[in-house]
């Protein structure tokens, strides 16, 4: 089960409302649903959590670029939503990375020269994390990891955090975590 609200810091203090995600399709659409509901071009935090298994922030302040922490890349590369903060830039790839390869070099038959796969060989080679795509993402956390220092979560804070009620506790040091359980 997922999780996502949007918290807008306003003159007053922080201003929370969930959100659907089944119309964002890419980073740039949760950016500009973030900087829809900013007030004043001031910070918005989207939070982003699978239930258990890994969580996301991602921060937008005004026009700059968005500063995205997740805190595990693996995992939240099996979901749709976590696919959507995984970046070719935060996973260090470059952009064109993607492009299919040529033809003489893909193996059509799902064999290596026509030879049966051995199944043992294919279950030792389960990949913990990959992209839809097939691309293998570090297991961990990964990202800006000084995110929400300048909010009272500092690195060694962040890090230290359990996937099991992260957002909420992020959202007590804010002084959030009343208006983040309203939309919960």
């Amino acid at each position: 089960m997922y999780f996502a609200a949007l918290l807008a810091r306003t003159e007053d203090g922080w201003e929370a409302s969930d959100t659907e995600l089944d119309d964002v399709e890419t980073l740039s659409d949760l950016t500009d649903l973030a900087r829809e509901a900013s007030v004043d071009d001031d910070t918005v935090l989207v939070f982003i959590e699978q239930e258990d298994a890994w969580f996301g922030v991602v921060r937008v302040d005004g026009e700059e670029d968005p500063r995205i922490y997740v805190s595990d890349a693996a995992a939240a590369a099996r979901s749709s939503y976590g696919e959507i903060l995984l970046t070719d830039e935060l996973l260090g790839r470059d952009p064109g990375d993607d492009d299919v390869a040529d033809l003489d070099s893909l193996d059509l038959d799902g064999t290596e020269d026509g030879e049966p796969e051995d199944e043992a060989d294919a279950d030792d080679e389960e990949d913990v994390g990959a992209t839809a795509k097939g691309e293998a993402v570090p297991s961990g956390p990964i990202g800006d990891r000084q995110v929400l220092a300048d909010l009272g979560v500092d690195e060694k804070e962040l890090l230290a955090l359990d996937s099991t009620d992260a957002l909420g506790e992020i959202a007590e040091v804010l002084g959030a975590a009343e208006v983040l359980e309203t939309v919960r």
